[in-house]
């Protein structure tokens, strides 16, 4: 027999888990309020405590923490009809059991009970934690089941050191995770550096990452500290380590073990104290097989895994997230925010979206764009999304030029700077289709673009554009 002590401002609630856990044959106690289930605790602290989030007085939370200086170990399951990200993360980052959604299927909520009971004595995570962390427009979102395990896998693995490996397609939100257990972890008031494998030249991602000695290399002036070693104390997130090259994976798997890192012409090892997460969209497994990842590293990595599903997985956040781009992006360009019509809402749910949520993110902008006022609707949802996947379709014309001005630009410039040329080429047209789309209106242009208006100007100015576009 246990003892279980329930926590919720609804009496019919409470007399009914009275019942039901009597009835399984345990100790029930029962208070009305965050405060006086805080004193049923320091009078007598139960095996167990079954407590609503949200109550009047104090919180579920405040309540939890009070109860955790005087009770560390006593196991806590908190019942939340507001499934929100920081309270998942929260809550479990506390040393919460688990949480559960109402309204709860009864014998998954005894089953759950009866789990807890069994680890009352166990130890619980560590009960450092911040002010829970303001809303944003850079925070993962959603409320389906899919998302709730995520946010679990984050809340128990804020609070550690532990190397974290973020796996999911491109646009799930890996970054945003990485995110979210920085600023869960102990080391928030450190630097969070994000380094996209991707993004730095293979030539210069050693140097990047690691720094150089003087003399390493023709220009190497003096001495400099890589990222990493200006990151001590902090956090690393290593985005799209799986298209990371052999050579330096060997040196990434050294810090891992060894804490230490070499700058590229030095003879001596540094040590580093760097929390490492990382991610990738690649099937590593294949990778290994391939030959184009260490196993090594592989193994290294994959101890703590956070698998985040694709947006098709998790229908039941769509419309949660289109609500909040729409507000977002709407307030952003100082437009109107239209909502959705009924045929709208269907699409949502009905598309695939196989570039995820960064797929309904833009679909929702360039929609926002060009709607007039009126709810936004299944035709022009059809139409944005279309022209977002006609640019990836191997027989569009517009792909046929481009491959002709590659062979061309190729040919005529051989040795030359030919890959910036080409840059250039893309870079001129991207520009010049955002000041299309927004009518030449340089703010909205920037904002489309995911860049700063001076950014967004100096590209003008390299590209040519001035005399096409609206002086606003």
């Amino acid at each position: 027999m246990a003892e279980i002590l329930i926590v919720d401002d609804d009496s019919q609630l409470r007399q009914s888990f009275e019942k039901l856990l009597k009835q399984e044959g345990h100790l029930v106690r029962v208070a009305s309020s965050g405060e006086a289930g805080v004193a049923a605790v320091n009078e007598s602290v139960p095996d167990l405590v079954i407590m609503d989030m949200r109550m009047s007085g104090i919180t579920g939370l405040e309540a939890f923490r009070q109860m955790r200086e005087t009770a560390p170990r006593m196991s806590v399951i908190i019942m939340t009809a507001y499934g929100t990200t920081e309270t998942a993360i929260e809550a479990t980052k506390m040393g919460a059991y688990d949480y559960i959604l109402k309204p709860f299927d009864i014998p998954e909520m005894l089953a759950l009970i009866h789990q807890a009971l069994e680890t009352s004595r166990r130890s619980k995570e560590h009960t450092a934690t911040r002010e829970q962390v303001s809303s944003s427009t850079n925070q993962l979102l959603g409320s389906s089941r899919a998302m709730q395990k995520v946010y679990k896998s984050i809340g128990r693995v804020a609070a550690t050191d532990a190397l974290v490996l973020i796996r999911g397609e491109s646009g799930t939100g890996k970054e945003l995770v990485a995110q979210a257990i920085y600023k869960h972890s102990l080391r928030q008031e450190k630097p969070l550096l994000i380094i996209n494998c991707v993004a730095i030249p293979d030539t210069l991602l050693e140097s990047e990452l690691f720094g150089y000695e003087k003399g390493a290399f023709t220009g190497a002036n003096r001495s400099r500290a890589g990222r990493i070693e200006q990151a001590a104390g902090g956090t690393v997130f290593l985005d799209e380590i799986g298209d990371m090259p052999l050579n330096i994976q060997a040196k990434i798997l050294r810090l891992l073990q060894e804490k230490q890192l070499e700058r590229l012409g030095g003879g001596s090892s540094i040590p580093v104290d760097v929390r490492i997460l990382a991610a990738t969209n690649r099937d590593l497994e294949k990778a290994v097989a391939d030959g184009e990842f260490r196993e090594d590293l592989y193994y290294r990595l994959n101890v703590v895994t956070i698998r985040l599903p694709k947006l098709c997985e998790r229908n039941d956040d769509v419309f949660e997230l289109a609500n909040h781009f729409l507000d977002r992006l709407s307030a952003e360009m100082e437009m109107h925010n239209p909502g959705l019509s009924e045929d709208g809402k269907e699409f949502l749910v009905t598309h695939e979206w196989p570039g995820n949520v960064r797929e309904l993110s833009n679909a929702i902008q360039k929609a926002l764009i060009f709607n007039r006022g009126a709810p936004i609707t299944r035709d022009e949802l059809t139409q944005v999304v279309g022209l977002s996947s006609d640019r990836h379709a191997p027989s569009d014309v517009s792909d046929d030029a481009f491959k002709a001005e590659i062979r061309q630009v190729l040919t005529k410039h051989a040795g030359e700077n030919g890959f910036e040329m080409l840059m250039d080429y893309a870079g001129r047209l991207v520009v010049g289709e955002a000041l299309e789309i927004t009518g030449g209106n340089r703010t909205r242009a920037a904002k489309l673009l995911g860049m700063s208006r001076p950014t967004l100007s100096a590209r003008i100015d390299k590209y040519g554009l001035r005399t096409h576009i609206k002086v606003n």
